[in-house]
This record gives structure tokens, C-alpha cells and sequence, in this order.
């Protein structure tokens, strides 16, 4: 056995793409092969997941990691093998790497201890500890990226949750789109160095703008 195989992770699900997508596409229960039609489905089941995820955590809860695993398994459950599942593969962005896969389980229990312990139930009434809370959580979730596939709307959604639970109207991204998503990147990346306040700034917009709408 070449001593090198035990680090190959070809073998693994989440790491293989569905056949005849041209690698586009990760391999999935549905068969899908089209990129389009997979964000179709990934979609629709987000829906059915915001709809669930607010029946179920209540205003006073506290959120865990294991709370990030069942929103993430309850939506791609019948997609993906390892819906749920932190992942087992290292992942980048644009030439960014996110935590590396084997420090992920590790990582999940401190930002339970560390963010999710400290800031939900999420009822400040100061508006800067409100946004100072959404941005560390956002930011250091979305820098573990615990899962292959999924994790910004994963955490997009745990910001809604948690707005929810301030009193705030469900949290309008549709800002984030075009040009300003380098802006967010920049913000994540800032979050290296524990420096949430570009992620502050853009959720302040992303409160402003939802209020806004909500009128």
C-alpha cells in the first residue's frame, strides 16, 4: 500500500461527483446531473427548512452545534449522504482556505461554547450588541465551514433564526448579491484576525434594509 493513501479522499461520497455531470455536480440520491436542476432542489427544500426552523426553535432557545447539524440534515437529508455530517475534505474559496477538515469537530464545540453560548438567545435590545452578536456568529460559522455544501445559507439562516429572536422582521440578503460579494469575503476573511466590524457594518445594512422592506 502506497503510504500516501491514506490521505487520498477520492473514495469518499462528498468528495465524488455525480457521473456524467462533467464535475459540476456532487454525487447525489436524486441522480441529478444538471447544476441548474440541483439548485432547484436544494432550494425548494430551503423553503420547507425556513418554514420548520422557526416552528421549532422557540425565542428563548439556545442554539448548539448540534442544532447547525440537524438544520443542515433536515434540509438535504434526501439529497446527500452526509447531510448533517461535518465534513471529512478540505475546502477553499477563491484561493481561501477554510479551517481544515479534521479540526472541524473541535472547532464546532468551541464556537458552541464560545459564540453560540454567549449570544443566543439573541434578545438584546442594544442595537449594537445585536449586530455584534449576528456578525461574530456569521463570521466564525462561515470560517469553520463545517459542511461540503451548504454552509453560508446554513449560516444566512441561523442570522434569520436569530434576528427572529430580537424582535427583527426574517433578515433581507438580497444586498449581498453582485458586486458587494467580494465586500463580504473581505468581511469573513477580516474574521481571521477577530475583527468583526466589516461584518458589523454589512449587517447593519442587511437590518436597515429588512425594516425598510418590512414597512
Amino acid at each position: 500500500m502506497n503510504p500516501t493513501d491514506r490521505y487520498d479522499t477520492s473514495h469518499l461520497a462528498e468528495n465524488q461527483n455525480e457521473p456524467g455531470s462533467h464535475g459540476r455536480v456532487l454525487k447525489n440520491l436524486l441522480g441529478i446531473k444538471r447544476k441548474r436542476e440541483m439548485n432547484r432542489a436544494e432550494e425548494s427544500r430551503f423553503v420547507r427548512l425556513m418554514d420548520e426552523a422557526v416552528e421549532r426553535f422557540e425565542s428563548d432557545h439556545r442554539f448548539t452545534a448540534e442544532d447547525i447539524r440537524w438544520l443542515h440534515r433536515f434540509w438535504l437529508a434526501d439529497i446527500y449522504v452526509w447531510a448533517g455530517a461535518y465534513r471529512l475534505v478540505n475546502v477553499g474559496k477563491g484561493g481561501f482556505m477554510f479551517a481544515a477538515a479534521a479540526q472541524v469537530p473541535s472547532l464546532m464545540q468551541q464556537f458552541e461554547k464560545e459564540q453560540l453560548s454567549r449570544y443566543t438567545p439573541c434578545n438584546f435590545e442594544n442595537r449594537e450588541e445585536l449586530v455584534l452578536a449576528l456578525a461574530e456568529v456569521h463570521v466564525e460559522l462561515v470560517l469553520i465551514h463545517p459542511f461540503r455544501e451548504g454552509n453560508g445559507r446554513i449560516a444566512r439562516l441561523l442570522s434569520v433564526l436569530m434576528g427572529l429572536q430580537a424582535g427583527l422582521p426574517p433578515l433581507e440578503f438580497s444586498s449581498l448579491r453582485g458586486k458587494n460579494r467580494e465586500r463580504y469575503f473581505k468581511a469573513v476573511r477580516a474574521g481571521m484576525d477577530r475583527d468583526y466590524l466589516p461584518m458589523m457594518t454589512i449587517f447593519s445594512e442587511v437590518i436597515e434594509r429588512t425594516l425598510a422592506v418590512a414597512e
